[in-house]
């Protein structure tokens, strides 16, 4: 599915997510369990010290969670709209910076799900502006390793 973006075409719940839309998240690829999006980072996303606020990555990790938890189109036999999956609690350990200009992409899978609890993994990758991907394989360095636990409730 590559090319989509936040216009919600890509998933229904990026229809009204005005910060993934303020941060340009672009959806690479969805599936069960998975999603792969990225963003460029700009000057109004960096710190004091001139490279990617914390926040911003987490934000960015917490997009590609989401999407992962959540089906684009509801199961069979699941009614899509009486439930949703949202964060029960999330790690997340920066490992190195990322800068003005480069391109973060963050890949999401699903590791466990047992009933209305799961746990998935998000790794996030910095690249410069520019460089060619192969694909939807990750360029970069890794940046972040963010870890989500995740529970399905009713919605309100």
């Amino acid at each position: 599915m590559a090319g989509l973006t936040t216009s919600g075409n890509a998933h229904p719940i990026l229809k009204d997510d005005y910060a993934s839309e303020w941060m340009g998240v672009e959806v690479l690829a969805l599936d069960d369990g998975h999603a792969t999006v990225r963003m460029t980072l700009r000057q109004d996303m960096l710190n004091g010290f001139g490279m990617a606020h914390g926040g911003m990555i987490f934000a960015f990790g917490d997009t590609a969670f989401a999407l992962a938890c959540n089906p684009a189109a509801p199961r069979a036999g699941q009614a899509g709209s009486e439930h949703i999956t949202v964060a029960a609690g999330v790690d997340i350990n920066f490992l190195r910076p990322a800068f003005q200009g480069q391109v973060l992409t963050a890949v999401a899978n699903r590791r466990a799900s047992a009933g209305r609890s799961g746990l998935y993994d998000i790794q996030i990758y910095a690249a410069d502006a520019g460089a060619e991907p192969a694909g939807l394989a990750p360029e970069g360095e890794l940046i972040a390793e963010f870890r989500g636990r995740s529970r399905t409730i009713s919605r309100k």
